[in-house]
């Protein structure tokens, strides 16, 4: 299997959101513009869900993690994030997506690029893909730093 290059960046057309490549849009466009009403689409509304990143630790349930997102979004740290250099693994009520995210984080003077390798869970509920769970994190030790730094200087949300 080859991985995909080409970035899901949100702004592609969310089209139908039981294929697997719509549903990763639909998150990838909710949360680059910061739309909280589509996240939520997006995610399971269940407390069998869970999210894990290098900042925010690992939540369980969709009200820890919607928290979160409400946290990121009416930040003044902006985040900019497309998934690319990944690869679809589907079953029939089940799919997962692994790849990378690049992007950057903005806070006032502060510009970091962002690598991070992501990988995402999705069910098959009611004929489309709802997420379950979210895993990320930061292969190098000095850009994990710095950004964590950034975040905690500033207590400011970590994405968007």
């Amino acid at each position: 299997m080859n991985p995909v290059q080409t970035p899901i960046t949100g702004q592609e057309d969310q089209g139908d959101l039981s294929l697997p490549f719509h549903a990763l849009v639909q998150f990838y466009h909710a949360f680059n513009a910061g739309n909280m009403t589509v996240m939520a689409e997006n995610w399971a509304q269940s407390d069998e869900i869970a999210m894990d990143n290098p900042l925010g630790g690992i939540k369980r349930g969709w009200e820890e993690i919607k928290a979160v997102y409400e946290r990121i979004f009416h930040g003044s740290a902006r985040v900019y994030v497309e998934f690319y250099d990944y690869t679809i693994h589907e079953t029939q009520e089940m799919f997962y997506a692994v790849g990378r995210e690049r992007g950057e984080f903005r806070l006032g003077e502060t510009v970091i690029p962002l690598a991070i390798r992501t990988s995402r869970i999705f069910r098959l509920m009611d004929g489309r893909w709802r997420q379950v769970h979210h895993h990320g994190s930061i292969d190098d030790p000095g850009l994990l730093a710095r950004y964590q730094s950034a975040i905690q200087g500033g207590q400011h949300a970590v994405k968007r």
